[in-house]
């Protein structure tokens, strides 16, 4: 499990309005976040049937139309 470090914002009636992180933790989150796309593709992939490729080529592939 990934912790996190936030800091939340609060409005004049101490409701929450917004989250501060820290950059490093933004960015583990996106990764995170980016390594799930690219699980989820194959995932589809794989129940569209047709040829099967290797998941490091899959992967090269799914980058390459997504623009990542």
């Amino acid at each position: 499990m990934v912790s996190f470090h936030p800091e939340f914002v609060l409005d004049e009636n101490q409701n929450c309005t917004a989250v501060l992180l820290p950059l490093s933790d933004w960015d583990r989150i996106v990764s995170e976040l980016e390594e799930l796309d690219d699980i989820r593709a194959y995932d589809a992939a794989l129940t569209q049937g047709g040829e099967q490729l290797p998941f490091e080529q899959a992967v090269q592939e799914i980058r390459q139309h997504s623009g990542v």
